[in-house]
């Protein structure tokens, strides 16, 4: 299976997003990749429900919703309910990392799970036959725009060799500073799912851009 390309919305034109969405829509990409920030777990605010619900709309691929908030179980029907189908939350901000896996799966979506630059990946041992994706951060979370870190390449392989053994179906998507550079190296250390923000989005053609990620 060849990787797939999740666009960051939050790199979009927001004056012009319908014009992105559609982009997207009729681009390469599989995903689209769309941040949610509550300016508590992240120094940063992005949008709620009511932008996801307008994405939703117009979006023909899957919503992969990543949330980088605090106390995300209050909020699992109702991302459900605007229309995403992976939800994602980070380890971090979860005291019951297992109870909520389970509410996002129960609750008719993919449940996916994130970690910052600073969190092992041997700390997912005992859920990862439960998660359906985890985010590596591959910059520290809350802004676009930031430099890849080096070492996500060695926790990709770890992370791989843990999914391996644990025969879990588990994807890897790698967030942050993702480019054309770094691309073909993540996906040969053994990453699923590529999420691309400022690489997309200011390209000439993102179309073209989607395009030449996915074909690596």
């Amino acid at each position: 299976m060849s990787v797939l390309i999740a666009p960051s919305i939050l790199s979009a034109d927001f004056a012009n997003l319908q014009r992105d969405i559609e982009m997207v829509n009729n681009s390469k990409a599989d995903w689209f990749h769309l941040d949610v920030m509550d300016g508590v777990f992240v120094p940063n605010i992005s949008y709620g429900f009511p932008v996801i619900k307008a994405i939703k709309k117009y979006a023909k691929k899957p919503l992969d919703v990543h949330l980088m908030i605090v106390d995300p179980d209050k909020f699992i029907q109702q991302f459900k309910d605007v229309g995403a189908d992976v939800l994602t939350v980070h380890y971090e901000a979860c005291i019951h990392l297992h109870r909520t896996v389970h509410a996002i799966k129960d609750a008719g979506m993919k449940a996916g799970v994130a970690i910052n630059p600073h969190t092992s990946v041997h700390l997912l041992e005992d859920i990862i036959a439960d998660i359906d994706v985890v985010n590596m951060m591959s910059v520290n979370p809350g802004f676009g725009g930031q430099k890849f870190i080096e070492h996500t390449y060695e926790k990709v392989e770890t992370l791989k060799r843990i999914i391996d053994f644990a025969k879990s179906k588990a994807k890897i998507e790698i967030d942050g500073g993702v480019d054309l550079n770094n691309a073909a190296a993540l996906i040969k250390a053994g990453a699923d799912v590529l999420v691309t923000g400022n690489t997309v989005f200011s390209s000439a053609d993102p179309s073209a851009t989607i395009a030449k990620l996915k074909n690596i």
